[in-house]
C-alpha cells in the first residue's frame, strides 16, 4: 500500500516516462524500478531525475552513491525526494 507521497512519485514516474497501461496507485513501494519492477533503464533514470528537479527542486547527481540507492525503488526514492526537497 502507497503512501500519499509514494503516489505522488509513482503518478510523476508515470506521467514522465509516459508509461501506458501502467496504474501509479499499483505500483508496489517496494518492487524494484529497474531490471525487474518496471524494467527501467538509465535514460529512463534521466527523465525521472529532471522531473523531479522541475516538481521539488531536487539535484540528482548520478555519480552519487545515494542517488543510487534512492533509485532501487518507489519506497526509497520517495523517502530521498522527501528529504532534499525544498
Amino acid at each position: 500500500m502507497q503512501t500519499a507521497a509514494q503516489h505522488i512519485i509513482a503518478q510523476l514516474l508515470v506521467d514522465a516516462l509516459n508509461l501506458e497501461g501502467v496504474n501509479a496507485a499499483e505500483i508496489e513501494p517496494d518492487a524494484p524500478l529497474f531490471g525487474g519492477g518496471l524494467g527501467l533503464d538509465s535514460i529512463d533514470a534521466l527523465e525521472i531525475a529532471l522531473a523531479i528537479s522541475q516538481k521539488f527542486g531536487v539535484q540528482m547527481q548520478a555519480d552519487d552513491e545515494q542517488t543510487r540507492k534512492a533509485f532501487a525503488t518507489l519506497a526509497s526514492l520517495t523517502e530521498f525526494v522527501e528529504t532534499h526537497k525544498n
